[in-house]
């Protein structure tokens, strides 16, 4: 199961065994048509008031402490009532409940017209003293106290919101006074002064958390979004509008986390919408939910408005079995990086808030990756974020994505869809852990030649930058990939999506910080930043060629001085990836290109260590003399789309791969293949690499062999520095032809006087020879020296090395 429960309230578990220990035997009866114990609303402070009916069938009232694990008797009505809703102001000094007096049947059977069926009461708890009605009205009415910001004083001022069927909202001021003996009572004995918060509404949402009302205004054929803002201070404001295009007729009111009414909610059922719920996200994000009602049989549809990116999301799941009593209501749960839709014994689908353009990073379950146990049914609401309550069983729950289950599903995984989205929720939704970092390596590791659509090497490192970096500088997220892909084309088999684009919400708000200054910033992004401001690797693309070029008013400039220094204070810290022996041997080395675009080095390293470490390879595997071993081959592979994804990218790469990667291809290659790679520039010749092959490798034919192609490959520059490590005929005589041919186009056809040069310790006949050895001597006394490090290739060295190969050639023994 991918998704992950913690029980941290259960009426069975904390209520019930104090209940039984109170005597309550009404309350024990756990049937399941049974209403006597259930919870009627939580509080933002982690107080759970829940309801049960007595022995003599009297209504009490009663609250849970999260922080403490005690449970309190708050309230007694000596009286069978149904409990609608109830709420504790922060103080624990009122409590205002509502409720219904008695059934229709009742009140048909008594002739009680005159007498209101809803009461609502203003109760003085500290201690039980006075009672205030409220309202008494033939409506439903739901109360819920405002709550401070934490950590303040406590206030002689609460705040009540009142929430009528009629389609309104208000709120009262309440000033209480300390009287003798701590009592504390309402000051006012007239009415309570009182404000308008919202009315004609026909859905209402609060947010208990963050003090923030959404309800809906109904409007022709769309629905008008608004939000209210609650201060600690202040009043309240109005904050936010947004037009939707769902048509509410639904005669009822319909609520969210206003308490809950076991009774009523069992009869409500929405003609139009089943259930929508706002959720919100420490990033900025504003996602609508809604459960659509489909006129086809089998067939589940609801739609996310992502209102933070302008654009709406219907989804349609056809089911491949289901039984007409099945619950088709979708629910809906926060996790602030996912919103979680789930259909009991059907699927779950984690849809992605941050980055929700692509379907390939939300993550679709059926069958019993899907499944969650304590969740079979669909009355779940989510009072804050990774919480769901589950109102009818009355346990509320700390709900979380399962690391350990999601690298399960990443490793039996076979489709690239399912497998990206859960590589991206690896990287991006948790905190990296060193050993998370090595599992998600050795996957990648193993499934390089198995995923077909997208690269894992270039998501992991993109990803890791991503987590790395836009902690640390405000709005970077909106700039940075999160991605190696442009697009996707492909679909999520069993799902169909359409994606609509929308007006982007109307904010209203001065100097507000935290959700709704990042909201406001996702909003600007999208009019102004999205798409064209995003990076793209085509820019860096521009600058590594620019750099690669080498020239010499380039390399003069202060902003490549800049990059110099940044790069030589990356690599003063190189030697502190590994204490003692390294265990991969990336061989220090001067890579002045590398040098000049640092950054990535050290992530990349880590991939080589887990994979060195994972293939069990030695940190001294450089002996040519031997074939390299099938782990020494997988490695290579490795490394090689690590050099591609780095390409794809234009990312630098630490100093040494290269000759680590040419090292493991002369050991794994033959020769042809190695020749083919180095020719195609999947590998390059470095001095480091090309020197110990020379000077350690004999000369046997199949050596010569190899090492004439590789000197013949190597670019001007290395080749004069690494030529002298080969003592053989064939390396003396390219280096006499290739310094006789620099002497001779530097100077052509100059005139020159033919002093005698020093010659050998024997005579030599041959004028060809001779004439050349003296024109070359000339040069030479000029001051031209194109091999002016290596003293010993001069014209005397070119005319032993011609004797030696015409010898050879006629088949002579030279002495």
């Amino acid at each position: 199961m991918l998704l992950r429960l913690v029980p941290e309230f259960e009426l069975r578990r904390d209520v019930l065994p104090w209940l039984a220990e109170r005597g309550c035997a009404a309350a024990l009866d756990t049937s399941e048509n049974s209403s006597a114990l259930y919870v009627v609303n939580v509080e933002r402070n982690g107080k759970i008031i829940y309801t049960w009916k007595g022995n003599q069938r009297n209504t009490h009232i009663g609250l849970y402490d999260l922080q403490t694990k005690q449970n309190e008797h708050l309230y007694m009505f000596e009286k069978n009532l149904n409990i609608i809703s109830c709420s504790i102001n922060n103080e624990r000094t009122l409590l205002a409940v509502s409720f219904c007096q008695y059934t229709e049947e009742e009140r048909a059977a008594q002739l009680l017209q005159s007498v209101s069926k809803y009461l609502t009461l203003l109760i003085e708890i500290h201690p039980i003293n006075n009672v205030r009605v409220l309202k008494a009205v033939d409506s439903c009415v739901r109360v819920q106290f405002l709550y401070p910001v934490e950590g303040r004083n406590a206030s002689r001022e609460s705040r009540l919101l009142l929430v009528s069927e009629d389609k309104y909202i208000e709120q009262f001021d309440i000033h209480v006074v300390a009287e003798e003996e701590h009592k504390v009572v309402i000051q006012k004995s007239g009415q309570l002064p009182r404000a308008k918060v919202a009315d004609d509404l026909v859905w209402a949402q609060w947010d208990m958390m963050e003090q923030r009302l959404f309800y809906i205004v109904p409007k022709e054929s769309k629905s008008t979004l608004r939000c209210v803002q609650f201060y600690p201070e202040e009043n309240f404001n109005s904050i936010l509008e947004s037009h939707l295009d769902i048509a509410v007729n639904d005669t009822q009111l319909k609520l969210v986390n206003f308490g809950y009414d076991y009774c009523q909610d069992q009869d409500v059922a929405s003609k139009s919408l089943k259930n929508l719920q706002v959720f919100t996200s420490k990033a900025g994000g504003l996602c609508v939910c809604c459960s659509l009602v489909s006129d086809i049989p089998h067939e589940i549809i609801y739609s996310i408005y992502f209102l933070h990116k302008g654009y709406n999301k219907t989804f349609t799941v056809s089911l491949e079995r289901a039984e007409s009593h099945q619950l088709k209501e979708v629910a809906f749960m926060n996790l602030d990086y996912y919103v979680a839709a789930y259909l009991p014994g059907q699927f779950l689908h984690l849809l992605n808030i941050q980055h929700p353009d692509m379907l390939c990073y939300s993550l679709f379950l059926t069958g019993e990756d899907a499944r969650i146990d304590t969740l079979q049914n669909c009355s779940i609401r989510c009072p804050w974020v990774s919480a769901a309550l589950d109102c009818s069983a009355g346990s509320l729950y700390h709900v979380s994505i399962s690391d350990s289950a999601l690298l399960q599903l990443l490793h039996k995984s076979k489709q690239d869809c399912e497998r990206l989205a859960a590589l991206h929720c690896a990287l991006l939704y948790f905190q990296h852990t060193e050993d998370l970092e090595m599992q998600i390596i050795r996957w990648i590791s193993e499934n390089l030649s198995t995923c077909h659509s997208f690269d894992p090497i270039q998501e992991f490192i993109i990803a890791f930058l991503y987590c790395r970096l836009c902690p640390e500088t405000e709005n970077l997220d909106k700039l940075l990939p999160y991605t190696s892909l442009h697009d996707w084309i492909g679909a999520v088999p069993g799902v169909r999506c359409a994606t609509d684009i929308i007006s982007l919400p109307v904010l209203e708000f001065q100097n507000s910080k935290g959700f709704w200054e990042k909201l406001n910033s996702n909003l600007e992004s999208v009019k102004y930043a999205e798409p064209h401001l995003h990076y793209h690797s085509k820019v860096l693309r521009r600058e590594w060629h620019s750099l690669s070029e080498e020239r010499e008013e380039r390399r003069t400039t202060a902003y490549l001085r800049n990059i110099f220094e940044n790069a030589k204070k990356v690599l003063s810290h190189l030697d502190t990836w590994d204490s003692g022996a390294r265990l991969v041997p990336l061989f220090e080395e001067e890579d002045y290109q590398q040098q000049l675009l640092m950054g990535l080095l050290n992530l990349v390293h880590r991939i080589m260590k887990e994979v060195w470490r994972r293939y069990q390879l030695h940190s001294c595997i450089f002996c040519f003399d031997e074939r390299g071993s099938a782990a020494e081959f997988a490695v290579f592979h490795i490394m090689s789309r690590i050099l591609e994804a780095a390409n794809g990218m234009c990312m630098p790469l630490p100093p040494g791969f290269h000759t680590l990667h040419l090292g493991l291809g002369v050991r794994c290659l033959p020769l042809h293949t190695l020749l083919h790679y180095i020719d195609s520039g999947i590998l390059q010749l470095t001095e480091t690499c090309v020197r110990k092959l020379l000077k350690d490798l004999d000369d046997t034919e199949q050596n010569e062999k190899l090492k004439f192609s590789i000197v013949m490959r190597l670019p001007e520059a290395l080749g004069q520095k690494v030529r002298q490590y080969w003592n053989h005929p064939i390396n003396a005589n390219f280096i006499a032809r290739k310094y006789v041919k620099l002497l001779l186009e530097k100077l052509g056809n100059r005139q020159c006087s033919r002093p005698v040069p020093e010659r050998l310790s024997f005579p030599v006949e041959f004028l060809p020879l001779n004439y050349l050895t003296n024109m070359l001597a000339e040069i030479e006394n000029q001051g031209v020296h194109p091999y002016e490090k290596q003293d010993h290739v001069n014209a005397r060295f070119v005319e032993e090395t011609a004797l030696k190969h015409t010898m050879t050639l006629l088949g002579l023994k030279y002495s």
